[in-house]
């Protein structure tokens, strides 16, 4: 037997249980199966938000994916490296530049930025009004407008077990890793992850994990980075040469629904390079 958590629509936690056929190449299953779930969770009425994110910190996170005209790449990057810093930069705003790139492999002309708002939803709509009298940010986001095909964005939380995204030097490539899983299943998810992580630290790769709380929902973006191509695969590589890596992804995988991967390059003003 293996045992499964998942949320219900109100919240409340539930434990379930689904048989899994025996295996002879899976040894020692019941000891791996007790230690399974690395935090005990109660039964209780609770969003998987309080469950899973960090406690320690309020921070939100805005997830921007922007389509832009094939042609106006290059303007639109350059537009962008000279408004986003004066934001990242000016103390009277309550937001972080985490990152922006271009993507390199996956979605064609797109720009991805990252944004964190320390003080959470306050922040976020402090930061929103300032810039609705910026008069600055209002040409540029017109402007920026008149470049792109289609935007969206999502608000998130970072998961409790992951690395607290930083800058870091160069050169590096990032892959943005983003996972569509089936609803009541993030609470599941969490619990595999909080074990799982512990294989993909070797060589640094791991750069932060979310999921949201408002747009897409149950989505989950993995952050990693990498000095390039053959260093990823190298490093992913590596990970099935640890015991019990297979057995976490065994046990995600039919927790997704759809998946998809973006390898993306980081704009000089990136404080992820």
């Amino acid at each position: 037997m293996s045992a499964r958590v998942g949320t219900a629509e109100a919240g409340l936690i539930v434990i379930s249980s689904r048989t899994v056929a025996s295996s002879p190449n899976r040894p020692r299953e019941d000891s791996w199966l007790k230690s399974l779930f690395v935090r005990k969770v109660d039964p209780r009425k609770d969003a998987h938000s309080n469950l899973l994110a960090k406690k320690e910190t309020s921070s939100l996170y805005k997830l921007q994916f922007h389509n832009v005209k094939p042609d106006c790449l290059e303007a639109y990057n350059k537009i962008c490296q000279e408004v986003l810093p004066k934001i990242h930069e000016e103390k009277q705003y309550p937001c972080t530049l985490v990152g922006t790139w271009n993507t390199w492999y996956g979605e064609q002309d797109q720009a991805v930025h990252l944004w964190r708002y320390e003080g959470g939803y306050p922040a976020l709509t402090e930061v929103m009004n300032k810039l609705k009298e910026n008069k600055e940010f209002f040409e540029f986001r017109k402007e920026r407008g008149n470049m792109l095909l289609s935007r969206k964005n999502q608000l998130l939380l970072e998961f409790s077990f992951w690395n607290e995204p930083v800058p870091r030097p160069g050169p590096n490539i990032y892959e943005l890793r983003s996972y569509q899983l089936r609803p009541g299943t993030m609470i599941e998810w969490g619990n595999y992850w909080a074990r799982a992580i512990r294989y993909r630290q070797d060589n640094q790769e791991a750069v932060g994990g979310f999921f949201s709380q408002i747009g897409q929902l149950y989505m989950v973006h993995h952050l990693w980075a990498y000095k390039d191509l053959q260093s990823r695969e190298d490093t992913r590589n590596s990970a099935w040469n640890k015991h019990g890596w297979e057995e976490l992804v065994y046990y995600t995988v039919p927790l997704i629904q759809e998946m998809e991967s973006r390898i993306m390059i980081p704009l000089k003003i990136s404080p992820l390079q």
